[in-house]
């Protein structure tokens, strides 16, 4: 699923109550997170629930290193959240992700303005740590 998929059903769905019915069934449709990915370097600080974020880079790119994102969380409307996000990032070049305004995609969609503090929290925090991937991948490329 792409991020322009996912702004064009949020558009479809009448009330917050399907949106967040949404949110949780893309977290549904993660692939399910190797075991040995739960490690304390891919752990997401500052998040209130437990949420992982794997880096790979796959391939080179002008832009910097491809990087491909796997992710899980214990919550299920965080790990709805973490689909978003890697609906935005994953795949993309380093430069792509940094250059790419997660705020702005949340604002349209409306997320910031329907989460608690805690969970706007720990979505900021699972974007600071993807943009702090894609630079520690583009000092090492």
């Amino acid at each position: 699923m792409d991020i322009a998929e996912i702004e064009e059903t949020f558009a479809l769905l009448d009330d917050w109550e399907e949106r967040y019915r949404y949110v949780i069934e893309l977290g549904r449709q993660l692939p399910p997170l190797p075991e040995e990915a739960r490690n304390p370097q891919n752990f997401v600080q500052g998040c209130t629930s437990q949420v992982w974020l794997a880096a790979r880079p796959v391939a080179p790119s002008p832009e910097g290193p491809v990087l491909h994102y796997d992710g899980d969380s214990d919550a299920h409307i965080v790990k709805g959240l973490v689909a978003i996000l890697l609906a935005l990032y994953s795949d993309k070049p380093a430069r792509h992700i940094l250059a790419t305004d997660a705020e702005a995609m949340l604002n349209r969609l409306g997320l910031r303005d329907h989460l608690t503090p805690q969970r706007s929290n720990g979505l900021s925090a699972m974007v600071r740590r993807i943009r702090a991937d894609a630079e520690t991948a583009l000092a090492h490329a």
